[in-house]
């Protein structure tokens, strides 16, 4: 559940480099996250700490401070970085779609599912799951998402099989979900 999550808060992106600091790199290629300042420090050694985990992972920050970069840097550098690093932006999805998106669809689960799908979940098996903007999740499929957290099992839509899968779960959003907890948009649990 997300009150065991661990969580990781991305700087604001106009903080100045501190002088004199060092320089820290994380990342492979073109996908590095370099900096200085005592903010970016504290996230190195945040990322340092819970890669080698298979904790189930919350980065909070606003809108362009390299939430997906560190969820990336701690998949690279965690248990799971032989496996496949699997995003999903449950923002950009409609409602309606991101439930087969996430957990996949049976044959004949709505119209149109002239065949089976697996979901971004079974992509993801043996890797990391990147829930990118999680705060923008429906009550319903947070509810799906709250028993996948628990013991690995969903349901494809139209299904009714339990399918177990192995997979670390790295959450971002920009909401503040405390406040979206008071306001009854977001799951406490």
């Amino acid at each position: 559940s997300w009150s065991r999550a661990r969580m990781i808060s991305s700087p604001a992106p106009d903080k100045e480099p501190t002088s004199g600091a060092p320089g820290l790199a994380i990342g492979s290629g073109d996908k590095m996250i370099i900096g200085r300042s005592h903010a970016m420090q504290e996230i190195f050694k945040k990322v340092r700490k819970v890669a080698p985990t298979d904790s189930t992972v919350l980065i909070h920050g606003e809108s362009g401070t390299g939430k997906e970069l560190t969820a990336r840097a701690i998949h690279e550098r965690g248990l799971r970085r032989q496996g496949p690093f699997i995003p999903i932006n449950c923002g950009a999805i409609p409602e309606s779609l991101l439930e087969s998106e996430l957990f996949g669809y049976e044959r004949g689960a709505f119209t149109g599912a002239v065949g089976q799908k697996k979901g971004k979940v079974e992509y993801a098996q043996g890797g990391t799951l990147f829930l990118d903007e999680v705060g923008e999740l429906p009550h319903a499929l947070q509810v799906k998402l709250l028993r996948f957290l628990q013991d690995h099992t969903f349901e494809r839509v139209g299904g009714h099989q339990p399918i177990e899968m192995n997979v670390r779960i790295i959450a971002a959003t920009n909401v503040n979900l405390k406040e979206a907890i008071e306001k009854g948009t977001f799951r406490e649990d």
